[in-house]
Formats: C-alpha cells, structure tokens, sequence
C-alpha cells in the first residue's frame, strides 16, 4: 500500500512534465525523485547527471543513461513486484466474492445441522420425553457426523445412517414396542443394535434416509470443496513465478525508460500486450478449465434446487424419524415376536429415572425468527452467487487485456514507448494468448510448461469431474401433495414406501421448509407445530406420537394443547 500510495504521489509531482523522445537526457534530476519516492534503493546510488551505461544488460543505450548496473537490478526486482501487485489488485474482488461466499456457506451448513438436531431433540423432549435422555447421544453423534461429512471427512452416509438407527432401536424397544417398569440390559440392548437391519423395525426408511442423506450432502460437500479450490486457484496464480526473460521484459517495458528520463512514458498498446501475454502465457491455459469449472458449479447449484436440497432434508429429519418410531409403534406385537426369536426374551436391569437434558430456551440462543417464505433461502443465495461468479469466466483467457488497458499501456492516439523510444505507434506483431500463441513473439521467448500451473490444472480437472459426477443419483419422487394445517405450509407425502416394505401406510408428511438467511447467516426460532399428528392403524384406531400409546380423539387433543401451550410458554 505504501509503493501504491507513492508510486501515485510520483505522478502528482511529475504530472506536469511532458514526455519527450528518447535521446540523451538533459538531467538526471526526475529519475532521482522517482527512485526516492519508490524507496527503491540508496538515493547515492543513482547518477547525478547521465552517464555511459557500459555495463547494463537489458536498458542498453546508445546514449548516455541515469541508470547503472545496481538501479538496474533494483528496477528489475520492482517490475516484478509491480505485476504481481497489480495481478492481485485484478483478482481481488473475484477471491472476496469466492472466499466471503464460501465462509457463508459454510456458516449456513453448520447453522442448519444446529437446527436440526434442535429439531430432533425437542421431538423427543415433547413427544417421547421417556425416551429422550436415551435418544440423545445418538442424535448428537448423528449431527456431528453430517458436519464432518460436508466438511470433507472422509466418512460414509450410508454407514452413519445405519448406525443412527441401530442405536435408536434399543430406546425404541424398551419404550414403544416392549415396555416394561427396568429397563434392558446392555448386553441386550447390543443384540438389538445387531439385529435391527436383519428385523428392520423401521421399515424402509432407514434406506430412504441413506438416499435422502447422500443426495443432499453430497453435493453440499463438493460445492464447498470446489469454492475451496477456487480460493486456491487465485491464490496460485497470484504468486505466478515469473521466468528470467519475462522479467527482462517487464524491466525493459516499465523502468529502461526512467534511463532516458522518460519517466511517464507508458508502454504502447501492442507492446504491453505482447509482453504481459508471454508472461501470462501459462496462466491463460487456465482460462478453458476456469471457464468448465464455473459452468460445472452453476450447473450443481441448479441440481441441489428442489425437494432434496440439503436445506429440505436436514430440516425434515426429526420428521423422518417420528415416522420411523410410528413405524415401530404400529408393527410392535410382529416385532416382539421376531426379537424372542433373535435375541430372546427381554434382560432387564433396574430403570434409570428419565430426564430431558435438551435445554430448548439455551440451544435456541442466536437462532432467530424462522420463515418459510423468505426472500433468501439457501437455495436463492446459491443462484445469486453463481449470477455474480459468472461475471468472472473469462477471467483469465482476457487478463493481459484487461492489465495493459486498465493499468499498464498508453492510451490510443498518445505517443508511447515500444521498448526502445518513445514512438506513435507500435509496429510489431502482437500475438495471442496463450502458450502455443507465443511463437513468434517479439518481446518474451516462452518454452514449456509450468508445474504449479499444470497441477492447478489438474486440479481444476479433477473438481469438474466431481461437479459433473454421475455419483449424484437421481432425486426421489414425491407424488402426493397436500395442503397443512390452515394452509400455510406444504405437506410432501412419500409415495416410495408401500406395504411390502413394512410401512403399514404410515407417514405423518415432511413440512416443506425454508430457512432464511440473515446477515448473521443464523436462522431463526424453530415452530414445531408439525410435532404432534395423528396416525391411523390398520384396525382404524389412532396413534399420537406423544409415546402414550393409543388413545381417544378427545383426549389426544386435550393432551395435545396442553402441550402446545407448555411448548409456546417454552418458547416465549
């Protein structure tokens, strides 16, 4: 910032000297302000009156010059400096756009795996509260799985999933299918852990939560790897290593001028080009693969819209799980049977007094107002990023254009230097970008490759192929809906489940939700009003999910708003 700050105060002082032809300079008075003001080097160093230049390698002159062997090496060292200030300067608004985007989306993730499991754990805290001291190691393991998931740990859905469900059916077992005044004994409680995929107590929907899980997380997880990896692209290209005969021009472009005295001289249009696209020749092989990988990003974003968005599954977890319990409830005599025959009859130990150790009013600090229509859902601040991100695909296949004619080269009409005088005009051929496009190139000879661009390439390469993965299966289908309770929500009713998978017709509806985002990135106070519903039996009886066990119209309801008004008191 300071080289910034005086390199424009130079300007300002000198602002009033016109730029003459090359030849010998009249003094050397304006090189020495110019290097004091850059803090280049010892002001002694530089000649008070111009001199024969016998030993410079790259400002070579006829003439006598202001400038000697040292000022070269340090004008050298400052050209450098100066493109890799101004190539960050370019890239800086794109990185903030990527880094700001991707800790937001981050915080997101880790707010809605915070809400969820508030949500599953004030499920069994007003519906199961006999089963919730229980329960609540398992939902905390669960949710803490899925932060290590979409944050890159190397960890299976499928096998987290099944873990969940196999540590939930002792709790449910003890209390729903075969209460009894003791609880089981451990070594029982760890047969029915190893039992429970074998009696499936919960139906299908162990399985559905697997699908439901890796199509959600999944690419939830590689969209923030490939935000991570965009941080990583500009920052490599940011500190590009610059070859020997790229910084010979650099210097022959910007300082061999301040030799001749010609310290304002700007660069042609055509030379600027030629020498900053040989320099940027490897940089721009990045271009096609940039270019891929935003099209790929905005691609994935468009496929995590809809029913299996990470936003709806997450939020629609403890439903899921109400669905597994009635599940259970509704086939418990079938499933007693079938435990006598694996496990046998049930081992007790004396019961442990029952306690909710989910403190509501305490976990939900910071969550603020929840929304179901808000303006910016996850899915809205996706596109928008996307929206701006596009803006930048072409980013590196024009960034010698947009260097040399937003920072670097003369304006069109005004005389200019081509690395040699100050002219009207430049008259070599200017090549193209890229590396195969520099043969020929007048100003920079470039040979090869460089290693740290082609591994960025690969990179690159690597992160399209998982945005583009045909891993990602296809979303399940959702074929009935219907209208909640005053219509203000929207029930989604699995049509996947039928009878032959244990299902009894069971499925109390996932509520369509919608989280909204606030500056904070928190959402807000959760609303269980779908907690508590209603299941009909194959016999047509009703079932509450409240862990009471089967009971009268009346009396749920009775039941039910007294809790509702418990719950409201809770949460006021």
């Amino acid at each position: 910032m300071a080289g910034k700050g005086l390199g424009l105060a130079v300007l300002l002082l000198l602002a009033a000297t016109a730029a003459r032809g090359a030849g010998e300079p009249r003094g050397c008075e304006a090189v020495r302000k110019v290097f004091q003001l850059r803090q280049l080097g010892p002001l002694r160093g530089v000649p008070d009156s111009p001199r024969a230049g016998v030993d410079l390698q790259v400002c070579t002159s006829k003439n006598p010059t202001c400038c000697n062997k040292k000022m070269e090496e340090r004008y050298q060292t400052a050209a450098k400096q100066d493109i890799q200030q101004v190539l960050q300067t370019s890239s800086a608004t794109l990185k903030f756009l990527i880094s700001r985007n991707a800790a937001a989306f981050q915080e997101t993730f880790e707010t809605l795996i915070r809400l969820a499991e508030n949500y599953t754990s004030t499920l069994f805290c007003n519906a199961y509260r006999n089963m919730a001291a229980e329960a609540a190691t398992g939902i905390q393991e669960f949710f803490t799985d899925v932060g290590l998931f979409i944050f890159g740990t190397d960890i299976s859905t499928e096998e987290f999933v099944n873990r969940f469900f196999d540590n939930l059916f002792p709790v449910v077992y003890n209390h729903i299918i075969n209460p009894g005044q003791t609880d089981v004994s451990l070594e029982y409680a760890e047969c029915l852990r190893m039992a429970r995929r074998d009696i499936r107590p919960f139906g299908n929907i162990p399985k559905k939560v697997i699908g439901q899980m890796g199509r959600s997380l999944l690419p939830s997880r590689t969209f923030l790897q490939a935000l991570n990896l965009g941080i990583e692209v500009i920052n490599t290209t940011d500190h590009l290593h610059f070859s020997k005969d790229c910084s010979r021009a650099l210097l022959r472009m910007q300082y061999c001028p301040h030799c001749q005295g010609l310290t304002l001289s700007k660069p042609c249009m055509g030379y600027c080009l030629n020498v900053i696209r040989g320099c940027l020749a490897y940089m721009a092989e990045v271009d096609l693969h940039w270019q891929a990988y935003i099209q790929s990003l905005e691609e994935l974003s468009s496929a995590m819209r809809g029913t299996y968005d990470i936003e709806h599954v997450l939020l629609n977890f403890h439903s899921v799980v109400n669905d597994a319990l009635i599940q259970a409830r509704v086939h418990g005599p079938e499933l007693s049977e079938q435990v006598n025959k694996v496990c046998g009859p049930p081992v007790r130990k004396p019961a442990q007094s029952p306690s909710c150790s989910f403190d509501q009013n305490k976990d939900n600090e910071g969550l603020k107002m929840f929304s179901r229509d808000s303006e910016e859902t996850l899915a809205n601040r996706r596109k928008e990023f996307i929206s701006h991100l596009r803006l930048y695909r072409a980013f590196y296949g024009g960034l010698a254009d947009q260097l040399c004619g937003n920072e670097l080269a003369a304006a069109d009409g005004l005389p200019c230097w081509n690395g040699e005088d100050v002219v009207r005009s430049y008259t070599l051929r200017v090549v193209g970008s890229g590396i195969k496009a520099q043969f020929g190139n007048p100003e920079v000879k470039v040979k090869g490759t460089d290693p740290v661009i082609n591994q960025i390439i690969d990179k690159l390469k690597h992160i399209i192929q998982l945005l583009q993965s045909k891993s990602f299966p296809k979303y399940y289908n959702w074929d009935l809906r219907q209208t909640g309770s005053g219509g203000s929500v929207d029930e989604e009713i699995s049509g996947d489940c039928d009878d032959e998978d244990g299902c009894g017709g069971s499925g109390i509806g996932e509520v369509k939700r919608v989280m909204k985002i606030t500056d904070s990135g928190v959402p807000d106070k959760m609303n269980l009003s779908d907690v508590k519903q209603i299941h009909q039996t194959n016999d047509g009886s009703t079932l509450d999910t409240t862990g009471i066990g089967s009971t009268t119209m009346a009396d749920y309801m009775t039941f039910m708003l007294m809790s509702l008004v418990t719950l409201f008191l809770s949460l006021w």
